[in-house]
């Protein structure tokens, strides 16, 4: 199994100490419930309680009773790194399910020393060196493999054939991109080197990268700073909210380019809340849209429903449906490392790494 185990679809879509008793295994998890990015943390943790509802009532790990500790951070490392010592000094867990980039980045050296399996919903390139960061793993493509894709797709499908940019091409005029993300957010910028350097490649002129914040409600001076430069196309690094304010004053503000919008904005209801300004969007995600004619998501709903009844199914994001897979990924490397003897970060570890061809749903 690659360091990118998971369901994987894009855009085109395809420890220290052992943690259980005789009858439950213990997973500790650091969400974002109240933080900057709550907007897709709080479905996200409804998805992993589901997910681990269904574990549950359905075996379990070989028949043991997996045991969720989660808790909200605030998107702020230093409540992440205080959870974390809580989880491994008093609840003694098995592994870590973890959210951002900053409180996966803050503990990627304390996770590598204990030797405590992380999985983590933040899918920076930057922390999927085996090398350096064996016990990080993530649950999807990384940020910066699908930010790549979707500008090769871009380039290909709508700069090489679309009308609308015909006589640019026929002028000899080349592509220009601008990226819009919250500079001081690890999340936000993760993929934008990669960007960058990817555009270059296919002859796509780079402009000057505008900053807004991921709880922005007005990011109409950045967009009239972007259209100075006369993009073709504008890369959007932030959540769901941030991105819909910023197409909505790109097209009030007649900006005119292409969108494309990176995993952690890109769901469902971005084109309900950017209505026509949001026509012709172009996005990544990580896996399958919650509704969607994919194997399981019948089940993914019916869990939702048990487990979150006040929150109507229609109101699943796909973050949620991410949380499933992370989830599954850990129930996978616990029944190999219960099967042979020794739940920790180490058989878990291997666990994971044995895989290949994995299904999210196979046991």
């Amino acid at each position: 199994m690659t360091r990118y185990a998971a369901l994987i679809l894009a855009f085109l879509f395809t420890i220290s100490s052992t943690a259980m008793s005789s009858d439950k295994i213990t997973i500790g998890a650091i969400a974002d419930l109240t933080g900057g990015t709550s907007d897709i943390g709080k479905p996200a943790a409804l998805g992993l309680r589901a997910a681990v509802a269904y574990i549950n009532e359905n075996g379990g790990i070989n028949g043991k009773k997996l045991k969720l500790k989660l808790m909200d951070s605030g998107y702020k490392v230093p409540e992440a790194i205080t959870l974390y010592k809580r989880f491994r000094d008093s609840d003694k867990v098995s592994m870590i399910f973890q959210w951002g980039a900053g409180e996966t980045w803050a503990l990627a050296r304390t996770v590598k020393k204990d030797q405590i399996l992380s999985i983590s919903d933040y899918l920076g390139a930057d922390i999927c060196d085996p090398r350096r960061w064996p016990y990080n793993f993530i649950s999807g493509v990384d940020y910066s493999t699908s930010a790549r894709a979707a500008l090769t797709y871009w380039y290909k499908e709508v700069w090489k054939k679309s009308p609308k940019w015909k006589e640019m091409r026929e002028s000899g005029r080349k592509p220009k991109l601008v990226c819009l993300y919250m500079f001081d957010s690890p999340l936000a910028r993760s993929a934008i080197c990669a960007l960058r350097a990817h555009a270059g490649l296919l002859g796509i002129t780079v402009g000057k990268d505008q900053d807004v914040s991921l709880v922005a409600l007005d990011a109409k001076s950045q967009v009239m700073t972007a259209k100075e430069q006369n993009p073709t196309v504008i890369w959007h690094g932030n959540t769901t909210m941030s991105v819909a304010t910023a197409i909505k004053d790109s097209y009030a503000l007649k900006l005119g380019c292409d969108h494309i919008v990176g995993d952690i904005g890109f769901d469902r209801f971005l084109p309900l809340l950017t209505g026509k300004a949001g026509e012709g969007t172009i996005g990544v995600a990580a896996c399958a849209f919650p509704g969607m004619d994919f194997p399981h998501m019948d089940t993914v709903a019916k869990y939702w429903q048990k487990t979150n009844p006040s929150v109507p199914v229609e109101k699943m994001r796909i973050h949620a449906v991410q949380s499933w897979v992370k989830a599954l990924m850990a129930k996978k490397a616990l029944e190999i490392a219960d099967q042979k003897g020794k739940i920790n970060g180490q058989a878990t570890k291997a666990a994971l790494e044995s895989l290949q061809g994995w299904s999210a749903f196979d046991t």
